[in-house]
């Protein structure tokens, strides 16, 4: 990174950067209340708080959002006649799942090989402290030259719309010119990037019913309608011969028309074993940010330890559908429930539950927003220019803002790169994307005001 001011003071700050991320780590704050302390949550909440307050911010609130979660708000006051950006992150975080395939404790931030790794170092804590490292610097270089107001959501990984909702109810509240989502991430480590698509989201309980009860498989296998086996029917259904997704009347051919995302280079981020095959048709970046895409994300039936020889009554499903800009989320899971329907064999009873939902995003790259995050950009990545890519990935939050806000300008950049393996065991993220990425921020705000 070429020398200037405000690149010297955000690496003077990566120490204390680094022990704010460590506390903020540390709280098990996933909105998951039937799992982990609401305590947790309510932690993180007010430590951020504390952070804003720190920092001069006015107007900070806990703000009770209606999902049961908090969010946190502050605003930062600008010269007078100044454009005002909203810079978003999340503190709530993905369960650790498996604990003991963690290298290092999951909320402990652990310093490896490089990287930082903890459970939302990377999504999106890391993205909390981007912001305050950017507004930083700018204090310490002649000022903030904008208005800033900061929200950072409570429950954006549980999709249960607390914050987009809030926002519906108190329109004025999260108003700006440009908004900031510091929740993607870089193509590549050292490539700039910024996201412009976003796949939205559903997700589905799916419960089937043959039996009043479980049956001896030797008196009653072969004859009596067995739950999970249809269940997995129903699953199977879902994807073609070659994987792709298969959802009756949703349409699975869309193509991808920006920076491409080679085969080769995806088996490495994705680190798929050797000998498998990559499933779908069409370019990878068309499968992953122009398609709709299936997961089935959990399945309650009996483990393999302990099994009996039983035909099983019933059993669950949680299933995921992402989908593309394009296609309407509620129209989407419309279809996901009538293709379960339809497929469900023998005539089981089958149920099906929504438990969340987020729309599909697409940005407009023409706004002067994205001119001054480019020499932003320029500056922070020497030799590099900043590149326009998906992600398969939804934050339902933007969508809601830019149906309340359709002038402002949306921008997504973030610390969620490949190696960050976020959702995954061993999440991370890499302090010289954290230093650059601040080095972005505050250098592309200084544009803006100056555009």
């Amino acid at each position: 990174m070429s020398s200037n001011p405000v690149a010297e003071t955000v690496a003077s700050l990566l120490p204390r950067a680094k022990a704010e991320l460590t506390e903020l780590v540390a709280f098990r704050s996933v909105a998951d209340f039937a799992q982990f302390p609401k305590s947790e949550s309510e932690g993180a909440a007010n430590w951020i708080a504390d952070a804003l307050h720190a920092e001069g911010f006015t107007d900070v609130a806990l703000l009770d959002t209606p999902d049961g979660t908090q969010s946190v708000y502050g605003y930062l006051p600008g010269p007078e006649g100044a454009r005002t950006v909203l810079l978003y992150a999340h503190y709530d975080v993905q369960p650790p799942l498996d604990e003991a395939g963690w290298t290092s404790p999951p909320f402990e931030l652990t310093e490896r090989n490089g990287r930082w790794y903890g459970r939302g170092s990377a999504d999106c804590k890391g993205g909390f402290i981007m912001h305050l490292l950017a507004l930083r610097a700018l204090k310490a270089n002649g000022g903030v030259p904008v208005h800033v107001k900061v929200i950072v959501e409570g429950s954006e990984e549980q999709g249960t719309g607390g914050l987009e909702r809030y926002a519906e109810e108190h329109p004025e509240l999260l108003e700006a010119d440009t908004i900031v989502i510091g929740d993607a991430g870089n193509f590549r480590v050292g490539l700039p990037t910024v996201t412009t698509t976003l796949r939205g989201m559903t997700l589905l309980r799916v419960a089937i019913d043959t039996l009043a009860g479980n049956l001896h498989s030797g008196q009653f296998g072969g004859a009596a309608p067995d739950a999970l086996a249809a269940l997995i029917r129903v699953l199977d259904s879902l994807r073609a011969e070659d994987g792709s997704t298969t959802v009756d009347g949703l349409d699975t051919t869309a193509r991808w028309d920006g920076l491409e995302y080679t085969e080769e280079q995806f088996r490495a981020d994705a680190k798929v074993i050797d000998g498998v095959g990559l499933i779908g048709d069409g370019s990878v970046a068309d499968r992953i940010w122009a398609r709709p895409a299936v997961t089935v994300l959990g399945i309650d039936c009996p483990p393999v330890v302990g099994a009996t020889p039983s035909v099983q009554s019933a059993a669950r499903a949680l299933i995921s559908l992402r989908v593309p800009p394009g296609v309407d989320a509620a129209e989407a899971t419309k279809l996901l429930q009538a293709h379960i329907e339809a497929h469900t064999p023998w005539g089981a009873r089958v149920t099906t539950e929504q438990v969340g939902q987020g729309q599909p995003f697409r940005a407009d790259t023409t706004s002067p927003a994205y001119q001054a995050m480019a020499d932003a950009m320029a500056v922070a990545y020497p030799g590099e220019s900043m590149q326009y890519a998906g992600q398969g990935g939804s934050i339902p939050l933007c969508n809601t803002l830019a149906g309340l806000y359709p002038q402002a300008e949306i921008l997504l950049i973030g610390l969620s790169e490949p190696e960050a393996q976020i959702h995954a065991v061993n999440e991370s993220v890499s302090p010289q994307e954290l230093e650059r990425l601040s080095v972005t921020e505050a250098l592309f705000l200084r544009n803006y005001a100056a555009g």
